[in-house]
């Protein structure tokens, strides 16, 4: 009875403690992965000691968790329409006295605030998640057309759009990640989801005329057999032609590290001493770690200095280093409970806000692991983007935080867990 008391006061407190425990868990464990990425033969003092910074940014992402854990999910729907815009005018601000910092100097995605930084684009996308749910918690039926999705699709341009321009190509993917999954997660049929989203394939399918071709046979196709209006699939089969037509204009205003990027993602080897320097490296401290790793602190290609930016988009690959197939293995376990976790949250909570901002919470987080992950060891293009709760920086994690205090809230409030 002791037993079942606590566990019943823990839910109440915590909603999900199985969730906070592996979160918090996964965020000393990259702390300590920080320390170990600054533990080099030839030291160097930008990333010796940022493990500290770490650690302090944890602290008071713990306290944010405890302060959010306090709000009522009501309030966080009232919420939603200040946060966004508060949101949305930080982004725009970024573009005019923003800064860019380490590898992503260029970026304008930081704005200092005296002794720290802070990245709004990270607490943007949660604004964006709360007012999705807002707008799509208040309906009452699954769209069945494509003007129907005009309010998501607007919420989450908005900010997308002053990301793009910053430029961070690797944070708006998120956001579209974000608008699947709370579309998905609302009852949006599939075929009106893949309509949505058929441009952004067809952009990527146009650098091959043959494929091209056929996607937009296929795709006519589905639209004919789909039985859409009239006036849906001439806007869809229109704007995959206005993609196919604008992707080497596109292509031709990237800057010169953004296309060897794409380009060293389909073969490293174009270039090994430079814009690929970061993909080999990565598979070959992954690869070198075997079943059990060269031990904490130990990785050679990290200690040499051979992985470059190890204590931020690459600290996966010092996990692999250092921990090998095992330790790897562990962390995408706990991040695979983690997002199940989250999932189940959802389903098992009646309100349509809250299902829909846990759920898009998930995206946000999937999105971040799957790329993260996928750019280290080759499957993905590099695109600067943090791993949850392992790499450094004290804006992503903060945001996390305060991302679980929202689905711990939830979980308590709303769901059985």
């Amino acid at each position: 009875m002791g037993k079942m008391a606590l566990i019943q006061r823990l839910r109440t407190s915590f909603g999900d403690p199985l969730l906070v425990v592996l979160i918090v868990a996964l965020a000393l464990f990259g702390v300590a992965m920080v320390y170990s990425a600054g533990q080099l033969d030839v030291p160097n003092p930008l990333v010796e000691n940022v493990w500290k910074m770490q650690l302090v940014w944890l602290g008071l992402s713990l306290v944010a968790l405890l302060i959010v854990l306090r709000i009522q999910v009501r309030w966080l729907e009232w919420m939603a329409i200040p946060a966004y815009i508060v949101g949305v005018i930080l982004l725009g601000l970024t573009l005019v006295i923003g800064e860019g910092h380490g590898t992503a100097k260029g970026i304008k995605s930081w704005i200092d605030l005296g002794p720290i930084a802070i990245q709004p684009s990270q607490f943007a996308n949660l604004a964006t998640i709360l007012m999705l749910g807002r707008v799509m918690g208040a309906w009452r039926e699954p769209p069945r057309t494509l003007w129907g999705l005009w309010a998501p699709v607007m919420i989450v341009a908005v900010p997308m759009a002053l990301v793009m321009l910053q430029p961070d190509l690797g944070t708006a993917m998120v956001f579209t990640a974000i608008l699947a999954s709370t579309l998905y997660w609302a009852g949006t049929p599939l075929g009106l989801l893949f309509m949505l989203f058929s441009p952004v394939l067809g952009l990527f399918l146009s650098f091959q005329p043959w494929l091209y071709t056929v996607y937009m046979v296929g795709l006519i196709a589905f639209l004919y057999f789909y039985r859409v209006y009239l006036w849906e699939g001439v806007a869809v089969v229109g704007a995959n032609l206005a993609a196919g037509t604008v992707s080497l204009p596109l292509w031709n205003s990237l800057a010169p590290y953004q296309k060897a990027r794409l380009l060293v993602f389909l073969d490293p080897s174009i270039d090994p001493r430079g814009a690929g320097w970061h993909v080999i490296q990565s598979r070959v401290a992954i690869g070198s770690g075997g079943l059990f790793g060269k031990g904490f602190t130990d990785g050679t290609q990290k200690r040499l200095a051979f992985l470059p930016e190890q204590h931020t988009d690459f600290i996966f690959s010092v996990v692999g280093e250092e921990f090998g197939f095992v330790g790897t293995i562990g962390v995408l376990l706990a991040f695979g409970l983690i997002l199940w976790r989250l999932s189940r949250i959802a389903e098992r909570t009646p309100d349509p806000f809250a299902g829909i901002v846990v759920f898009g919470i998930f995206g946000a987080w999937f999105a971040h692991v799957i790329v993260n992950i996928g750019m280290t060891v080759g499957v993905m293009p590099i695109t600067g983007i943090p791993l949850p709760f392992l790499s450094y920086g004290g804006s992503f994690l903060l945001a996390t935080f305060l991302a679980l205090g929202i689905v711990q809230r939830i979980a308590a409030e709303q769901g059985r867990v």
